[in-house]
């Protein structure tokens, strides 16, 4: 019998060895119970849900579907905001937190002073929690009044942003450029190149490569924070669910919200997890 997976690729598996019938009745009984049990769960928490005396009035309340409609633009135009930050902040991040990375993995007496202000940096910011980092740069910072220095308070929730995911995405760097085996980088001192230069074309290569589940999982955390920035007065989609149920007293808008941040973070999550499970599979094939 043909393999189904090979039907699919058109091809020989590239990884693994080939499936034995067993092994495919076994997966097909799995499956099969999996989706039985999912069925009879879900419809025992809607069945109690539905069937609560507080559900008519929880319905009108955040489940309002006119109200929905109705406060979808200006939430919509709010999100397409913390779409732009999301993506503007994840390139700054990865391209700071790798310079502070590999500034911590220099060795050598020369390098201590740099060393040491990478690692306080890292220690200080994650040791304050991103809400009161928003709000100490986005109230404070403008209050100051300095020439030159922007007031913007998108500028200030970015600026928070960066920082804060900066000190733990260069932890995650640093991981993976310990998890490299010490005969690559002493290679590449034998053959005359300096530190900086072993980590940028040996080295950090293949420590991003071991990392990348770990930076995606940032990815899909950042995706959500952004929506912090609200604590400033910023018109992003919480904050205008925020406006929405202010004005008109129901609760849906925030429905809303949180349906359209789903809309992005569950594909990442599903696309993170279908790398990670590939990638951990790879590297047993090359260990095999």
């Amino acid at each position: 019998m043909t393999d189904p997976v090979e039907e699919l690729v058109g091809g020989p598996r590239l990884i693994g060895p080939p499936r034995s019938p067993r092994s495919r009745e076994e997966g097909a009984r799995g499956a099969l119970i999996a989706a039985a049990s999912t069925v009879i769960f879900l419809g025992v928490a809607l069945w109690v849900i539905l069937t609560s005396e507080a559900w008519p009035a929880v319905q009108r309340q955040f489940f309002n579907w006119d109200r929905m409609v109705e406060s979808f633009p200006d939430i919509a135009g709010g999100f397409w905001l913390d779409i732009r930050l999301f993506l503007l902040a994840e390139v700054l991040i990865l391209t700071i937190s790798l310079v502070i990375a590999m500034i911590r993995s220099l060795r050598g007496p020369a390098f201590f002073p740099l060393r040491a202000l990478a690692i306080t940096f890292i220690d200080l910011i994650r040791g304050v929690p991103i809400i009161l980092l928003i709000l100490l740069l986005g109230f404070g910072v403008p209050a100051l009044q300095l020439p030159g220095v922007p007031r913007s308070a998108i500028f200030w929730g970015l600026t928070a942003l960066v920082i804060s995911y900066s000190a733990y995405t260069a932890e995650v760097y640093r991981a993976g450029i310990e998890s490299v085996h010490e005969s690559q980088r002493m290679s590449a001192r034998s053959l005359g190149l300096t530190q900086i230069q072993a980590l940028r074309y040996v080295i950090v290569p293949q420590a991003i490569r071991n990392v990348i589940p770990a930076l995606l999982n940032g990815f899909v955390s950042l995706q959500k924070d952004v929506a912090l920035v609200f604590v400033l007065g910023i018109r992003e989609g919480v904050r205008e669910a925020d406006i929405y149920a202010a004005r008109t007293f129901n609760y849906s808008g925030y429905v809303t919200a949180t349906i359209l941040f789903l809309l992005v973070s569950v594909p990442v999550a599903r696309f993170t997890d279908w790398y990670t499970d590939r990638d951990r599979r790879r590297k047993q094939a090359v260990s095999n």
